[in-house]
């Protein structure tokens, strides 16, 4: 958990409790912008149906993708810090 107090010590990391609330705003805006997508494929399909079908579908595809390296980012980042734990706790048990 984040405490104020974490702010003023460096003895502890927060960016790992950060990392998880930009993870999930990074999944509303991928979100939002698929759904804008697809609400624009909606007005194209009017002029031409293949284009806007083609539009919805590459908007979905790119929400799904969103989400997904968002993800990854978000696991690659916390991944770091799980490392430095490690380590860390491998140099307070005297192993290096």
């Amino acid at each position: 958990m984040f405490y104020i107090g974490d702010l003023f010590q460096w003895e502890r990391f927060i960016t790992p409790s950060i990392i998880k609330l930009f993870y999930w705003l990074v999944v509303v805006i991928v979100i939002l912008g698929g759904l804008s997508g697809l609400v624009t494929a909606l007005g194209v399909m009017t002029l031409n149906p293949v284009a806007g079908a083609l539009t919805a579908v590459a908007s979905f595809a790119g929400m799904l993708l969103g989400i997904l390296f968002a993800r990854i980012v978000a696991e690659f980042i916390l991944m770091v810090f799980r490392i430095n734990e490690h380590l860390a706790a491998i140099r307070n048990r005297g192993g290096m």
